[in-house]
């Protein structure tokens, strides 16, 4: 019989730990190891566990994670895989970045790299909806690009979710608004643009869920598409995917943004008017699923070679 393989979250008790836990607890295919509480700060006893897993799952800080990685990069051959939910690696190309439905022959990538950076909640809708059409060429790489999106509060972290929590959060407010959201250098290389696009998040009194839209004048792109043939694009490109899916887009429906939350899936949508010869891109995901630890889950799952289901487990 084959051994289970072993991983470590690193960082297991931050709100992208304990759902890549709850994902994975009951799973028998995988084996999860942990530090004792008192010395998940000692590199030495962080060292001896990394020699003893399969791999490593960082859900830490930028800095933190960037230790780690240093730490395996002294372990040589004895170092673990690793799968880095932070945003230290996400442009850096000796990591694989981890959206297995990128391009073409990008799942065998993740499931053959030492290094895989899982990506942010945002570009992972922008980046689904943006990079079939630039492939396509139907969107120009300088073409100026503007994406919105609103998403639940824990996308924020701890801190966030305490002044929500404590009722000192506005119920909706507009954020990143320097234009240095530090999501942008990901969203723009894994689009496929050369252009920087303008990224405007938001936060809503919401736990999970998110929206991320793209506004497009569809006159100004170069072949003067029809809404039909960006929703094409994005069928072909995702054609097969257990967990993309290009759905009809109801333009006189209300789109909510937690209707997918527990789950790993996302959902694309083309609303479009070609009276006005205008469209609208939307993604639906949940920020804390396919935007954070059912991303992660899912790449594991391709790491190791093991069967995984990256939703979260139905309480009985």
């Amino acid at each position: 019989m084959s051994r289970t393989p072993s991983i470590f979250i690193d960082g297991e008790s931050g709100t992208t730990g304990l759902q890549i836990r709850a994902r994975l607890e009951n799973h028998k295919g995988i084996e999860i190891r942990s530090i004792p509480e008192e010395k998940r700060k000692d590199p030495g006893a962080k060292r001896a566990l990394m020699e003893e897993v399969d791999a490593v799952v960082l859900c830490l800080p930028d800095a933190g994670a960037k230790e780690v990685a240093a730490i395996a990069k002294e372990m040589g051959a004895k170092a673990p895989r690793l799968l880095d939910a932070s945003t230290a690696h996400r442009v850096d190309p000796d990591w694989v970045y981890g959206f297995p439905e990128l391009t073409k022959g990008h799942a065998e990538r993740i499931a053959a790299a030492p290094r895989v950076s899982n990506p942010g909640c945002y570009p992972t809708g922008a980046i689904a909806l943006l990079r079939p059409l630039t492939e396509a060429g139907i969107l120009p790489a300088d073409f100026p690009i503007s994406v919105n999106a609103v998403s639940g509060y824990t996308g924020g972290g701890k801190s966030m979710i305490a002044e929500f929590d404590a009722g000192t959060a506005a119920p909706f407010f507009l954020y990143g608004l320097g234009l240095e959201h530090k999501h942008v250098p990901e969203l723009q290389l894994y689009s496929g643009l050369s252009r920087r696009p303008i990224f405007v998040p938001s936060v809503g009194e919401f736990a999970q869920g998110m929206l991320v839209s793209v506004p497009l004048h569809l006159d100004a792109l170069p072949g003067k598409p029809a809404p039909g043939d960006l929703e094409a694009a994005l069928t072909a490109h995702y054609a097969g995917s257990d967990w993309v899916k290009v759905l009809p887009a109801d333009g006189g429906a209300r789109l909510a943004p937690e209707d997918l939350n527990g789950s790993n899936a996302l959902e694309l949508r083309v609303y479009g008017s070609p009276a006005h010869r205008q469209a609208v891109l939307v993604a639906r995901l949940d920020n804390l699923g396919k935007g954070a630890s059912g991303a992660a889950v899912q790449n594991l799952g391709l790491m190791l070679g093991v069967e995984v289901d990256a939703a979260l487990p139905v309480a009985a």
